[in-house]
């Protein structure tokens, strides 16, 4: 049977990803996915009316594109874990787009909604403060809710306490920006920022240790574990999760596809 170069290309893409799967899931020690990856692929190929000769044939073709060109196997499974996180994200998304009080960053009423989380201990995190400002003032109608993920280092928590409790007396930009703009997190480094962005020193160090305080951050080391996200700064928006600094323009398109979906 004579096969269009077309239809050929489809089926060694989509077999390619579905090694990728596969390849994946071993590689992890995980066994469950691998039958439903090969009934999704059986099922495709009777679908096209591929008996089991004409699949020998294209399984030989697809073992050679794969030697040819190994890069699809990271590619396919790079897109998988993307899936399968975007997955995860959709029954969280209501709860993570809702904000510590306060802890906003743009139009607090925006229509679109980009979450970073983040660590003011984390170099990707300060050098991604420029982007995130010109998101701001490029999209009027953007709101970023910032959920603190202190795991960098032992200065991380303390630095994120203080910026709940700038967040709690409507401080939040102002304390999120001295933090960056400073030195890494320090007692001194802290105070100084909480300074800068006029904040009740007495009142936000009590606010610090507050039980709901405690439980925002437990509850966003909850979010990143069933998220996946073992570092910073990661994000949220429009159902799509990115992780590292990712410039600009990617949180930039991302935010026009929010918008439009």
């Amino acid at each position: 049977m004579r096969f269009s170069p077309f239809l050929a290309l489809a089926l060694v893409i989509g077999a390619a990803g579905a090694a990728g799967g596969w390849w994946a899931m071993h590689g992890q020690g995980g066994e469950a996915a691998a039958p439903a990856q090969d009934t999704r692929l059986e099922s495709q190929l009777a679908e096209a009316g591929i008996d089991a000769r004409q699949r020998g044939a294209i399984e030989a073709l697809v073992r050679s594109y794969i030697l040819e060109h190994p890069e699809v196997l990271p590619e396919a499974m790079e897109k998988l874990q993307a899936r399968e996180a975007e997955a995860r994200l959709a029954p969280l998304r209501g709860a993570i787009e809702t904000p510590f009080p306060g802890a906003v960053l743009g139009n607090p009423q925006g229509k679109v909604t980009l979450v970073e989380f983040t660590d003011f201990a984390c170099t990707y995190c300060r050098s991604s403060v420029a982007d995130v400002e010109a998101l701001v003032k490029d999209n009027p109608d953007l709101r970023v809710v910032v959920r603190e993920l202190p795991i960098i280092a032992p200065e991380s928590e303390p630095a994120a306490r203080m910026g709940l409790a700038a967040a709690a007396q409507g401080k939040y930009p102002a304390f999120h920006k001295a933090m960056f703009s400073g030195e890494r997190p320090s007692s001194a480094s802290i105070a100084a920022a909480a300074t800068a962005a006029g904040v009740d020193s007495a009142a936000a160090t009590a606010f610090a240790q507050a039980p709901g305080v405690h439980q925002e951050l437990e509850r966003n080391l909850g979010f990143a574990r069933q998220l996946g996200i073992s570092g910073t700064p990661a994000w949220s928006v429009g159902g799509k999760l990115m992780t590292g600094a990712v410039g600009r323009e990617a949180l930039q398109q991302a935010v026009n596809a929010a918008r439009k979906g």
